[in-house]
């Protein structure tokens, strides 16, 4: 392509700003912030084939609670919709569906592939697909775009353009958001790069990072929780190991953490969306390429198995407290994949509830974010949304397994006393003093 702003046999690239016209593909924790930020400056299509969660944007509530009611409100551009033929007016697709893992821990293209379906029966000649889903490298021009192709008719780089732009989305936390977060973008040809980047570049405050191709900003993004992944299950190691020790691991992580350059990695649950998925994918491409990754797998092994390790502490002390295992009331506080948010998709913490059931034990689970509807279809469970349901003196053992902000209103004193006067707490995430606890991870 050698005119940036000519599209082979087709339409003017939409270079001009106002020409621009954005279909959000996925109105997850993702999409939704995504798309809302976009239409402060373009005409915006979100879409979902979800008609539930339409219909709930629309009338400005947002389940994920990533974006406040009066964000919706003010996004005048922004329209919401289900209907694959409204994204006909649109000139840049942007893919921001799930990219989760099956059951063996192989990556699960699904709802990808199906995307990029939707983009090739809408897309025309000179627009632009931009994928921000979590991938391994090559996923998008070996996997995605051939779909579209198919679909469309059109062929990359002659009739149609794409990009990378992976999300880095933080869900739950309000000082890190889309636009303060530095943005890697790519594309296609060099071109269609320098108008992926000025596309963010004009939302993102923080800055753009052009990666040199879209293999490139795959890879970046699929390490970067793989590293987070591979830390944590070092600090959990170390916590197996300093339990056998008798060491309590947060003195001993303080201690270390005096240095200026030790890394501030906590032991606990790795759940959610993406440090417990994306290696898996990167994992993946590395067999197919014939090398057996062993660091980063190993982590996965310790990181999957510490929901296990928790209920094993968790039965030890009951039995060294002489309660029974079998028919023992336990309470888990928080379901949750981390604090503060109301998201349970791939929660580890449902790795304890189950465990601890098959040990006989009658478990209740309390948790005020998220909505009881969907833990129940999700995970079959009765959430006990309020604090104040919690009976006094109930609990012959009290898992605190999320940090959420509420349980330490009340203090400490609180949740000792919806324990048995022989009752355990076990704290999971250092939330109450050491010599508040029974047992901590």
């Amino acid at each position: 392509m050698n005119d940036p702003t000519q599209a082979a046999q087709g339409k003017r690239m939409p270079l001009d700003p106002g020409e621009v016209k954005i279909a959000v593909m996925g109105l997850g924790y993702v999409g939704l912030p995504l798309a809302v930020e976009f239409a402060k400056h373009h005409d915006v299509c979100g879409f979902d084939i979800d008609p539930g969660r339409i219909a709930a944007l629309s009338e400005g509530r947002d389940a994920t609670l990533e974006c406040h009611p009066d964000d919706l409100a003010r996004a005048e551009r922004l329209t919401f919709t289900s209907d694959p033929e409204t994204l006909r007016t649109c000139n840049v697709y942007i893919v921001t569906v799930p990219t989760p893992i099956d059951s063996s821990n192989r990556p699960d293209l699904t709802p990808l592939l199906r995307a990029s379906e939707t983009v090739g029966r809408v897309i025309a000649r000179g627009d632009f697909v931009i994928y921000e889903s979590t991938v391994y490298p090559g996923a998008t021009e070996e996997d995605c775009i051939p779909v579209v192709e198919k679909h469309s008719g059109l062929k990359l780089n002659t009739d149609f353009y794409a990009g990378y732009s992976p999300e880095r989305i933080n869900p739950g936390d309000k000082v890190h958001r889309l636009t303060m977060i530095k943005k890697v973008t790519s594309g296609s040809t060099p071109e269609a790069a320098a108008f992926v980047d000025a596309l963010y570049s004009g939302i993102i405050t923080a800055g753009t990072h052009k990666a040199s191709s879209i293999r490139t900003a795959e890879a970046a993004k699929v390490i970067e929780n793989t590293q987070r992944d591979v830390n944590i299950a070092l600090v959990n190691e170390l916590a197996l190991i300093f339990n056998r020790m008798g060491l309590d691991t947060l003195e001993v992580l303080e201690a270390a953490g005096s240095k200026w350059n030790f890394l501030p990695f906590r032991p606990g649950l790795v759940g959610g969306h993406c440090i417990g998925v994306d290696p898996y994918y990167l994992t993946h491409k590395a067999q197919q390429s014939g090398y057996h990754p062993e660091m980063i797998l190993a982590g996965r092994r310790i990181n999957d198995n510490m929901g296990g390790y928790i209920v094993t502490e968790v039965i030890k002390l009951l039995l060294l407290r002489k309660l029974p295992v079998s028919g023992a009331r336990v309470l888990v506080m928080g379901l949750t994949f981390k604090e503060n948010c109301p998201d349970i998709r791939n929660t580890k913490v449902i790795d304890i509830i189950r465990q601890l059931e098959s040990y006989g034990c009658h478990v209740d689970v309390h948790d005020p974010w998220p909505e009881p509807q969907a833990v129940e279809r999700i995970h079959r469970l009765n959430l006990i949304a309020s604090a104040s349901e919690l009976a006094p003196g109930t609990y012959d053992a009290v898992i605190l397994a999320v940090a959420h902000q509420e349980f330490l209103k009340d203090g400490h004193q609180w949740i000792r006393g919806l324990t048995t006067p022989e009752g355990i707490i076990y704290d999971v995430k250092y939330l109450l003093p050491l010599d508040a606890v029974d047992g901590r991870l």
